[in-house]
């Protein structure tokens, strides 16, 4: 693989191209990824005071009005995909692996007290339904399929089908098979 840029790699995921700063902001027309666009460039711009300040205004603009809140602060890896715009809300401590889909509706949160007090660490080749929720100091392994509105606060070990609310744990090793497309 090429040497390409992280925002290259998320928009792949979503064409299953190799898209020029042209073509990628010609898709930009898509408000999923026109935010994912807006927020790798504040994250680019994170350490850097002036571009910082400018970029987090543009991307609290954006999080209103396409009803993302996602920040800079929130470490996620390469493919990243969203596969629609609207209510989506990411803890900024949590942390993403590569290659991971989240759909619409989805809270990935912290927990304030208790044995799972803390964020959770998510892992790759990770797709998460709509309606899931997420919370606590847990571990989500990787190849995890999240069924849409489950509930999960507890570890989930790699290879892995979380269903329901309470969520139950089915081991299956191509968990995340044909959801999970166009990997970098």
């Amino acid at each position: 693989m090429a040497d390409y840029s992280i925002i290259q790699k998320d928009f792949y995921r979503e064409s299953g191209k190799w898209l020029s700063t042209f073509q990628i902001w010609k898709k930009c027309i898509h408000p999923n990824l026109h935010f994912v666009y807006i927020l790798r460039i504040s994250q680019k711009y994170q350490k850097k005071s002036i571009l910082n300040t400018f970029w987090r205004v543009v991307l609290r603009h954006y999080q209103i009005k396409y009803g993302f809140q996602i920040y800079p602060e929130t470490q996620i890896g390469e493919g990243f995909y969203l596969g629609h715009f609207g209510s989506l809300v990411i803890n900024p401590k949590t942390v993403i692996g590569k290659n991971c889909n989240i759909a619409h509706g989805v809270t990935i949160g912290q927990q304030n007290r208790g044995k799972n007090e803390g964020y959770p660490v998510i892992g790759d080749e990770v797709w998460i339904g709509t309606n899931a929720v997420i919370v606590g100091g847990i571990t989500i392994g990787n190849n995890v399929l999240i069924v849409p509105n489950s509930y999960v606060n507890f570890d989930v070990p790699s290879d892995s089908v979380v269903i329901g609310n309470p969520a139950k744990i089915i081991h299956t090793p191509d968990a995340t098979k044909d959801y999970i497309n166009r990997k970098v």
